[in-house]
């Protein structure tokens, strides 16, 4: 954002406040314009105008601005900065640097009326053209690149909104983003700086159908409920069942390019661990700190509740930038809940209809408009890149029923359902694998039977199936007992006890089990696979239950996720329970 606010004419007087909602008069705007509010210029955004009055929600704290005071207009939409420098860096919600603030203000807390921007104008880069003087370049193509980070290097694009032409004078070197480091016959200038408004979504060619999976390496969800690369996710679950683990993990270790990470009204502590933890952490692609590719957007609860509203888009446009380039982007929002409440405060405060639970009638649409700008894209470049949304909902009491989550699943097409007796049962990730599906199964499934094994989709039914029996047995066990099920039944409530132990716990803070790759994924499950197949021939030849269950190499099952040479360790584990399990018939 400008912080040339002395150069803009004061243009209107604020007559009432509502908490983060001002209403000025006579403010000559246009809706989503950025606006400057009282004698702090406090940074706010049109949202309504009726008449000779102008709606205005404020991204900061207003309390102490009185009616009488100036507001002065922009005329330019809420845009954010992009160029090189957004990875590595820790921003609110409209895209003000936070480590810049705190230099700028000498204190860890921010003073209202502190504006900074995006990117370090000052800053030089190391500009290599792509292209050469008389090249024809249109809107979306590379000219250039800079090695932005260890891991990623940042490509310089003709600005979608421009003309294009050829080049008519290009050269290498150190530049400032606002420095012009190549120059069109049409007299546009390209430098490595573009804006982009937040609520409008960055042009592509055309949407894809999304065939390979955002490898995440948590066993339950590349097993059970995949995600695509451009796919929707959403993880709602009660407060304390690891919505923010989930997405830690994904963060660190889910298949893309580069992250962008979404704070939305969560608690402190909880943006602290990521602040702390991901510049320590390795990147298992590249063995580079993983800050080197991620983006945070630290939105707080302590923070203005309006400033919400609008992190949420100002991440999809970071991720959609970098997607233009042919990144696959992974966005995580944690959560959607505390946006969909900071709208429902500021639709009460304009005294609007509430609609389901107080939150305004337009809450499907802004949903829906919001993961609308994931997917695989055909980039107007030529390039292909994708957005991956991954949102948290935080359901009060942990009630799926409530509209927020309701309206989500109405949009997204993988459901992780977090469930609470899980996480009380110390089972991590607390995933209900009856309640959650993935849509993207079938369209996946040809790159699982060719990267990992012909047979992933029968294996991977093989447990829904074994599972789902398990869920309708406990009904009965609960009544009557377990000893009182036929032999065949019992062993099956073994089979899937190792299934849920072995298999779908997985423990995110051990250096070996925190990811586990497909292929290790596919021969965990054969081993159970192999165990039961055994065990249930050891069945008919008149073995007891008992007796196969208490075979020595049975319990080794919960040791295979934590082996660190596991491809030895299961090729001899399942050698001992076809020798010992053999051995009792």
């Amino acid at each position: 954002m400008s912080q040339a606010i002395e150069t803009v004419d004061e243009d209107g007087v604020i007559e009432r406040v509502s908490g983060p909602v001002v209403t000025a008069a006579d403010l000559d705007a246009r809706m989503n314009d950025v606006v400057y509010v009282g004698d702090e210029g406090l940074m706010g955004e049109v949202i309504e105008i009726e008449g000779n009055l102008t709606t205005i929600q404020v991204y900061e704290e207003t309390s102490g601005v009185g009616p009488g005071e100036p507001v002065e207009n922009t005329g330019e939409p809420l845009s954010v900065d992009l160029g090189p420098g957004m990875l590595n860096a820790i921003y609110d919600g409209v895209q003000r640097p936070l480590d810049e603030l705190e230099e700028k203000m000498g204190s860890a807390f921010l003073d209202r009326g502190v504006d900074a921007p995006g990117i370090d104008f000052e800053r030089e880069w190391e500009f290599e053209p792509t292209v050469e003087e008389g090249d024809a370049v249109s809107p979306g193509d590379v000219v250039g690149e800079v090695p932005e980070t260890a891991s990623i290097t940042h490509k310089v694009m003709v600005p979608p909104d421009y003309d294009g032409g050829e080049i008519s004078s290009i050269e290498a070197g150190e530049f400032t983003v606002e420095e012009p480091v190549a120059e069109l016959d049409s007299g546009e200038e390209i430098t490595m700086h573009q804006e982009w408004p937040v609520r409008r979504a960055r042009p592509a060619e055309e949407k894809e159908t999304p065939t390979i999976p955002l490898v995440s390496g948590q066993r339950i969800l590349d097993g059970l409920f995949p995600i695509a690369k451009g796919g929707t996710a959403a993880i709602p679950g009660p407060f304390g069942s690891g919505k923010t683990v989930t997405q830690h993990q994904l963060a660190k270790w889910a298949d893309a390019d580069i992250v962008v990470y979404v704070g939305c009204g969560e608690r402190g502590n909880e943006m602290t661990e990521v602040i702390e933890d991901f510049p320590e952490l390795e990147d298992p692609k590249t063995g580079k700190p993983l800050m080197s590719r991620t983006c945070l957007i630290a939105n707080t609860s302590n923070m203005p509740v309006a400033a919400r509203e609008s992190c949420i888009y100002t991440g999809i446009t970071i991720a959609e930038y970098f997607r233009d380039m042919g990144y696959d982007v992974a966005l995580m929002a944690d959560s959607t809940s505390r946006w969909a409440e900071a709208m429902r405060e500021i639709s009460s405060r304009l005294e609007e209809m509430p609609g389901e639970e107080g939150y305004p009638a337009y809450l499907a649409a802004s949903l829906s408009e919001f993961y609308e700008r994931a997917g695989l894209f055909q980039n107007i470049n030529g390039t292909q890149g994708s957005v991956s949304v991954i949102g948290a909902v935080s359901p009060p009491g942990g009630d799926f029923s409530e509209p927020v989550t309701q309206n989500t699943l109405r949009i997204v097409k993988t459901f992780w359902a977090l469930d609470a007796d899980l996480a009380e049962r110390r089972h991590f990730p607390s995933i209900n694998w009856n309640e959650s599906y993935s849509l993207y199964r079938q369209q996946l499934d040809p790159w699982f039977r060719d990267n990992v094994a012909e047979d992933w989709p029968e294996r991977r039914q093989w447990a829904v199936d074994v599972l789902d029996e398990e869920d309708e047995l406990q009904e009965i066990v609960q009544l009557v007992g377990k000893d009182a099920l036929p032999e065949d039944q019992q062993l099956t409530l073994e089979v899937a006890r190792y299934l849920r132990e072995a298999w779908l716990q997985q423990n995110a803070f051990h250096d070996v089990d925190t990811y586990c790759e497909p292929k290790k994924t596919y021969r965990m499950l054969g081993a159970i696979k192999t165990f039961n197949d055994e065990a249930f021939e050891a069945l008919e030849a008149g073995v007891p239950v008992e007796e196969i269950a208490d075979v020595d190499a049975v319990p080794r099952l919960n040791r295979m996720g934590t082996a660190e040479e596991w491809n030895e360790f299961i090729d001899e584990l399942e050698s001992d329970l076809q020798e010992q399990i053999r051995s009792l018939y």
